[in-house]
């Protein structure tokens, strides 16, 4: 009896609405995932430049001026900005191309939405109607991901110019 129950939901035709929704879920899985390969090259790239940079001084954190720790902490904070400022906009192209979406209409809603929308603050004062909507939480959740992987990052930074980044090699 039971067998039969779920051979029938799985045989049942999709009706349009479920097919819209898988297909909306789907488009915000393939965003959240662009977002999160921007968010990976822009920090191995800089990882990368730091590490070369300041390779030297890694040796001796006591070394490092009060300038020097400043621009470390500035660069890793305008890096992470910037690659949170490109995924908002990748976002906002989205919801600007999206034929179906008629409420963010211009540029300026588009990217206003998609930057409110990234980072959970959520006014409420321009939504999208419809079945998209759920396209805005998909986008939140994709912000909280990359903003709790940027605060990760920017501590990072601040334990190497502290000079914390010794804790692993045990005690002394």
């Amino acid at each position: 009896m039971i067998n039969q129950v779920y051979q029938r939901r799985l045989l049942r035709r999709l009706n349009w609405e479920e097919i819209e929704l898988l297909s909306i879920t789907l488009f915000g899985v393939l965003l959240t995932a662009v977002t999160v390969a921007l968010h990976t090259a822009g920090t191995v790239v800089f990882i990368r430049y730091s590490r070369r940079r300041f390779e030297v001084r890694q040796l001796k954190p006591s070394a490092f001026r009060l300038a020097e720790m400043c621009r470390v902490i500035g660069m890793t904070a305008a890096v992470l900005l910037t690659l949170h400022l490109a995924e908002v906009l990748m976002w906002a192209f989205a919801y600007y191309t999206i034929p179906g979406i008629q409420t963010p209409s211009t540029v300026e809603d588009c990217i206003y939405f998609s930057m409110v929308t990234f980072t959970s603050l959520g006014y409420g004062d321009i939504v999208i109607s419809g079945s998209w909507r759920l396209l805005s939480g998909i986008q939140a959740m994709a912000g909280m991901l990359v903003f709790g992987w940027s605060s990760a990052l920017l501590f990072a930074a601040m334990n190497f110019v502290a000079g914390f980044h010794k804790f692993s090699s045990g005690p002394n």
